[in-house]
């Protein structure tokens, strides 16, 4: 094999990794906004059309803070209303390595 047939194979290689991980995350954002666009519950929609719709959630946190918010979490995302309305709603993460926000730990202040 010549020299520069045996630099060229490592450069290949980091150019392959590094145009994986370019993609895995434009996926994350596809999935993202595919979700938003079509299966999440639209801010402004109540809780009783939220339940009709996509059944009751696998838990019910209690309203916390003023305004009250209120989550409620599905098994592919979660839904924050403020007094009885959505407000936003969040995709979760498909598995433990897509890259994405860290979850909010339960029972801690953040100040």
């Amino acid at each position: 094999m010549s020299k520069i047939r045996v630099l060229w194979i490592p450069i290949a290689l980091v150019a392959a990794l590094a145009t994986t991980s370019v993609s895995a995350e434009t996926l994350l954002v596809q999935r993202v906004e595919r979700a938003k666009a079509s299966a999440l519950p639209r801010a402004g929609t109540s809780m009783a059309a939220v339940e009709a719709q996509y059944g009751a959630p696998e838990s019910k946190l209690d309203a916390v803070g003023k305004p009250p918010i209120t989550r409620w979490n599905y098994p592919a995302f979660t839904v924050y209303f403020e007094y009885d309305h959505v407000v936003n709603a969040v995709v979760k993460k498909s598995s433990p390595e897509e890259i994405g926000p860290k979850p909010v730990a339960t029972g801690q202040h953040q100040g």
